[in-house]
């Protein structure tokens, strides 16, 4: 995976957005909002285990926890 990390940030921040968009459209009962969220919540999901996956496997991160 070959991701720049602050694509990997704005795409986790998309996702916090389409979540609380979508929570908002369920308070309000409108439609997609189930769908939003569950599409919010799944690119939180999968970005942040990109994300940590790119922090434990950077070399200078292993060097700070050996330190």
């Amino acid at each position: 995976i070959d991701m720049k990390t602050k694509y990997i940030l704005v795409c986790i921040i998309i996702g916090f957005l389409l979540a609380i968009i979508g929570s908002l459209f369920k308070i309000q009962h409108w439609p997609y909002g189930f769908e939003l969220y569950i599409i919010g919540t799944l690119f939180k999901l999968v970005f942040g285990i990109i994300l940590i996956y790119k922090i434990l496997t950077f070399k200078k991160f292993q060097d700070f926890l050996n330190s």
